[in-house]
């Protein structure tokens, strides 16, 4: 290992040593300065303590699990029709520049003799979306969690998003959507139940699919 690595690596290890002895709201004031803003006049004194608790809202979804937000609301029914619950807002942050995104998210699925308290799936979608997240993994999350707690016989899940990455900075295309699937079980084996799942979603002004 050649001086200069060793120097970079002693180098690393302080400002990490030094990080981690500020608070969040004192990191989120080195933040601010480090821009070039001046965090003691009127308008940025108190927004280190304001962001650090934003953020904390933001990110709530690391504190809480499946099992939780369940909270066995899960019932045995003779029911095997599609169950769908369609436009469940959503706001997240993009995990490549903590830029928000948002939009709606529409889940359904076939049972196969249990379901899930209806309520339960758009706190099933603010969980994982109150992560930092890219949405294609965020899609795939809410479909595999239900699949995991159910087993039904399929399941859907359509997220349609507006990024502010892409509205705000690089290519900014204001009017720009993203559209993600993921498809379990008849949903992807189906084609019948996989076209009902779409054209209710088309008919509730969902996505352009």
């Amino acid at each position: 290992m050649s001086t200069r690595t060793v120097l970079q690596e002693g180098t690393a290890a302080a400002e990490a040593r030094a990080a981690a002895a500020l608070t969040t709201e004192e990191l989120y004031r080195e933040l601010l300065r480090r821009i070039g803003e001046d965090t003691m006049r009127d308008g940025l004194a108190e927004t280190p303590g304001r962001v650090e608790k934003a953020m904390a809202f933001l990110t709530q979804g690391y504190a809480m699990d499946v099992a939780t937000v369940l909270n066995e609301a899960l019932f045995e029914v003779e029911y095997d029709e599609m169950v769908m619950v369609r436009d469940i807002e959503f706001y997240s942050l993009c995990e490549h520049h903590l830029l928000p995104f948002f939009g709606k998210v529409h889940v359904a699925y076939v049972p196969s003799g249990r379901v899930i308290g209806l309520s339960k799936i758009p706190r099933l979608v603010e969980m994982y979306s109150r992560r930092l997240q890219v949405q294609e993994r965020l899609t795939t999350e809410i479909a595999d969690a239900i699949v995991e707690a159910i087993a039904p016989q399929g399941v859907g899940v359509i997220v349609e998003a507006q990024h502010l990455c892409m509205m705000m900075r690089g290519v900014e295309k204001q009017h720009s959507a993203t559209v993600t699937s993921a498809m379990r079980g008849v949903f992807k084996t189906q084609m019948q139940t996989r076209n009902e799942f779409l054209s209710l979603v088309r008919h509730g002004g969902g996505a352009e699919i």
